[in-house]
């Protein structure tokens, strides 16, 4: 009989990519025009504190993530290629440091020489890699694609509120906007737990709450502000 059960570990790098850019450019972007809206401005600039804010936020995401994500490409590289040298210099010390490891892990010591064993004649390294130092193909460090989604998830989201800044009357723009951008948030949220296997109220309530104390707070700042400027 077929094993049923979908593991959903694989999905946490691009799950965790594509709903933080989403949840930011929606909270970023909502947060913002709420902000200028406050202050008392037209829907002209309004909108386009907005798209400056998407495009700026897009570029942040993008930047930050690569960066980051190459830090962690970085020290991996290293690892490996220290790893690789630690093969080549000495290859018993290796090959026990592995069987320990699977002993570590339950097995029996003969058996756990046995599968070192094979395995360091298969692929020495990427056994290494994988049971030594956690580094595994599936969740190695993409910085290029980590900076390509999490820029193009944070646009989508900077889209809905956009949007509704251009579908409210101007004297309803806050309300819309927080409204229709809450909504969307708890969407993204129920839907991040439901791949992720979680909770679809905790994830909807989670990230709502943020955004709400968010798009409030900078409420207050633009009212302040306004009547300051003003």
């Amino acid at each position: 009989m077929a094993h049923k059960d979908a593991h959903r570990l694989h999905r946490t790098g691009w799950l965790r990519a594509a709903v933080m850019g989403a949840n930011d450019g929606i909270v970023s972007t909502a947060s913002l025009v709420i902000g200028v809206a406050a202050a008392h401005a037209v829907r002209g600039e309004i909108l386009l504190a907005g798209i400056a804010g998407a495009v700026a936020g897009a570029m942040s995401m993008a930047a930050g993530e690569y960066v980051s994500v190459s830090s962690q490409s970085d020290t991996e590289k290293a690892d490996l290629d220290l790893e690789k040298r630690h093969i080549k210099d000495n290859l018993e010390f290796e090959h026990k440091e592995l069987a320990a490891i699977y002993q570590e892990r339950g097995l029996e010591p003969d058996l756990a020489l046995q599968v070192a064993d094979q395995l360091m004649v298969h692929d020495a390294l990427g056994a290494h890699a994988r049971d030594e130092l956690g580094i595994q193909d599936q969740f190695r460090a993409r910085p290029i694609q980590a900076a390509v989604s999490s820029a193009a998830m944070f646009a989508v989201g900077a889209a809905l509120p956009l949007l509704s800044i251009m579908a409210a009357p101007r004297s309803h723009v806050i309300p819309v906007v927080a409204v229709l951008s809450l909504l969307f948030l708890a969407l993204l949220g129920s839907l991040a737990a439901h791949v992720g296997g979680a909770s679809m109220v905790k994830g909807a309530l989670r990230v709502t709450f943020w955004g709400a104390l968010a798009m409030g707070l900078t409420a207050a700042v633009g009212t302040l502000f306004g009547v300051v400027v003003c």
